[in-house]
């Protein structure tokens, strides 16, 4: 008797847990002309922002970072009002000035993991609030494909998001976090150290200044210039061997 009667292994739950800025989209600063103008609103500080890396950082972090120049630390009822005033920037700076735009292939990949039969959960990891990811995923029409994630208003840290991701989309697809292969995907060092901290695999790409090679040194598993890379696909859904 041959081997093709027996049964085949079932595949491992995928849970894909994307980066937003620089990753699925580039919002050309909206973000962070809508965050200096809440710190001038809240607390009447000009230009709080400037000279700051927002790249790879959670909103909490964002906002402690800069009022570190005036205080030690920054409240929750403080956090919540930045939140506040900063979403009704961030709406107006996304309507007016038009910045937001999708990354090179974003839709096009996420439409093909969406029709993949297996079992795998799409989600977000970001250090955004959950309200400003929705907005900022919505004014490049790609909110539809997420249904769950891990954002910056769940924890401050990074590598917290991602664990929280990652339990929600393993519960999603009902199994336990540990049977699951979790994958992230983003542009920066932060989303590679995140991944690394929580055993899952990370996937860079190079769309918001860090090359593929800094990426893949970083700890990356693979790195593409773009989401457009065809070689992405079989990454994403596990099929590539990735690097030991």
């Amino acid at each position: 008797m041959n081997d093709s009667s027996a049964s085949s292994k079932p595949p491992q739950p995928i849970v894909l847990l994307f980066d937003i800025d620089g990753t699925l989209l580039t919002a050309h600063g909206a973000g962070k002309r809508a965050m200096n103008l809440a710190l001038k609103r809240v607390f009447g500080y000009d230009n709080a922002f400037d000279g700051l890396d927002f790249r790879g950082m959670t909103d909490a972090l964002i906002v402690e970072l800069a009022l570190a120049k005036w205080q030690d630390a920054v409240q929750p009822s403080q956090l919540e009002a930045v939140y506040s005033v900063y979403l009704e920037h961030l709406e107006r700076e996304l309507r007016e000035s038009e910045s937001a735009q999708a990354t090179p292939g974003a839709g096009q990949l996420l439409d093909w993991v969406r029709q993949q039969p297996g079992p795998v959960a799409i989600g977000l990891g970001t250090g955004n609030i959950e309200p400003a990811a929705t907005m900022k995923l919505r004014h490049v029409n790609l909110d539809t494909y997420f249904t769950f994630g891990g954002f910056g208003s769940d924890h401050r840290i990074r590598s917290e998001i991602i664990r929280i991701g990652a339990e929600r989309g393993s519960a999603l697809l009902g199994c336990p976090r540990d049977e699951c292969q979790i994958i992230v995907i983003g542009d920066t060092f932060h989303d590679i150290d995140a991944a690394l901290a929580n055993g899952a695999r990370a996937i860079g790409v190079g769309t918001s200044g860090v090359s593929p090679e800094a990426l893949l040194l970083r700890g990356a598993s693979f790195a593409f210039e773009t989401l457009e890379s065809p070689l992405i696909r079989s990454a994403l859904l596990g099929q590539a061997p990735f690097r030991p």
